[in-house]
């Protein structure tokens, strides 16, 4: 695999990833969603503020097709150092998730996940196509296309005017 971070698929649907449970799951299943994609941390010190606010916009949203994908990694100061499992109880219990959280991923260096190759090639950041740090948000279009990305300082309700847009509601 090396570090080329050069990707072939087209669309965020033609991947598989691991459940919270190593379970496979097709983001096709997603097709024809708008996708709010993020990078989670539950020691992380933007924790509080983005699942507060991550649960708020799935709230007001999921019913007008959105969809968040929490992807828990431990790649930043080992601010994920738990089970998979306890990183979805910390997500449901604490903050009352109700969007999927997946199983641990690395979203930087020569083996991150897949998906996260995609999301990078697709829209670069502040650090180039690296992750910065925990809670990096993608926000991805029906098709599958990465539509914005967004800093870890960027707080969800930041950005509810994009994903309005991209739901098309008024």
């Amino acid at each position: 695999m090396g570090a080329s971070q050069s990707v072939s698929e087209n669309s965020i649907h033609e991947f598989t990833v691991k459940d919270a449970r190593g379970k496979d799951v097709n983001l096709n299943a997603y097709r024809g969603k708008v996708l709010l994609v993020v990078n989670v941390a539950s020691k992380c010190g933007f924790a509080e503020a983005n699942y507060t606010q991550l649960t708020q916009l799935y709230s007001t949203y999921k019913s007008r097709g959105l969809e968040v994908l929490a992807f828990p990694c431990n790649q930043f100061l080992k601010k994920e150092p738990g089970t998979n499992q306890e990183a979805q109880d910390f997500a449901c219990t604490r903050y009352k998730a109700e969007y999927p959280i997946f199983g641990k991923i690395r979203v930087n260096g020569s083996d991150s996940a897949p998906v996260y190759k995609f999301l990078k090639a697709q829209k670069s950041g502040f650090a180039g196509s690296r992750i910065k740090w925990n809670f990096t948000k993608f926000l991805v279009d029906e098709e599958g296309h990465v539509i914005h990305r967004y800093s870890p300082t960027t707080k969800p309700l930041a950005i509810e005017n994009d994903i309005k847009k991209a739901l098309r509601v008024a």
